[in-house]
């Protein structure tokens, strides 16, 4: 594996508030171009594997052919919408995990990359790909020195997406409730016409906190978040990690502006507001 494959140039890009807060920054990776030309043939194999197979859940929604954001939107507001229609109660709860790309354990995704059945020299040249991986910031001309790269899927990467969502593959494993994905941005909702419902969603809740624990992927409490639906809805209180999850009436879900009364409007506004900055 030649060294100027497992390396990259990252640079930094302002996105919001205060620009001496480095967390108000989103780091962009350069990687090596000819290397993304192997990454894209080897993906292409690896992805005809896993739908073949029937390896990855169907809750997965990210970076596979015929999936999308607008796939996710859709089946997700279908099924809720028909519950509330019914006359049942639901609580969704929008889940965030702390900088996930980043963290994935290396050795944690080889052996996701076995248990899907991807073998020989393809996960030789996987694991090659992996480990002594390097990267420096480049900023106005500048480079600092390099550092060494212990954890996460290489980002600005062509085959990265594809080995996250191998990893993240079986955190529904188990779950009763509907769960959903989009790469990370996962949510989980079920009807709640009593309280074994409740007791039934928390209980998926401390399976993924179990998920997150054994796989070292921590979850960011602060930012998730439940929503109430249905006019009978107890809005029962969550508990995640020994954090309450907050209730929100509003979510931003994949780009869309979700509301409680499942009404389109509150995502309308915010869409011509922003028009009118340009205008």
């Amino acid at each position: 594996m030649p060294e100027e494959w497992r390396t990259a140039n990252v640079s930094p890009v302002y996105k919001k508030s205060s620009r001496g807060q480095v967390d108000n920054y989103r780091p962009v990776s350069s990687t090596s171009q000819v290397c993304k030309i192997l990454e894209s043939i080897i993906q292409d194999a690896v992805v005809e594997h896993l739908v073949k197979n029937k390896l990855i859940k169907s809750s997965q929604h990210g970076f596979l052919k015929n999936r999308s954001c607008l796939t996710n939107l859709l089946a997700f507001l279908e099924s809720v919408t028909k519950s509330v229609d019914d006359g049942h109660n639901v609580d969704v709860m929008f889940l965030d995990f702390a900088k996930t790309f980043d963290r994935v354990p290396c050795h944690r995704l080889l052996m996701k990359l076995k248990s899907h059945r991807i073998n020989g020299k393809v996960y030789n040249w996987i694991q090659a790909w992996l480990r002594g991986r390097k990267q420096r910031v480049c900023l106005n001309g500048c480079l600092s020195s390099w550092s060494d790269v212990t954890s996460g899927v290489p980002q600005g990467s062509v085959l990265g997406p594809i080995l996250f969502l191998i990893f993240i593959n079986n955190i529904d494993s188990g779950i009763v409730n509907q769960l959903m994905k989009f790469a990370d941005d996962t949510k989980i909702f079920g009807t709640v016409d009593t309280m074994r419902d409740t007791e039934r969603l928390q209980g998926d809740l401390d399976s993924l906190l179990l998920w997150s624990r054994v796989w070292q992927m921590e979850f960011n409490v602060g930012k998730c978040g439940v929503m109430h639906l249905g006019r009978g809805n107890g809005q029962h209180r969550y508990v995640l990690d020994g954090e309450e999850i907050q209730r929100v009436s509003e979510q931003k879900d994949l780009g869309v502006l979700i509301a409680d009364n499942l009404k389109p409007s509150a995502h309308c506004v915010q869409s011509v507001s922003r028009l009118a900055e340009y205008l």
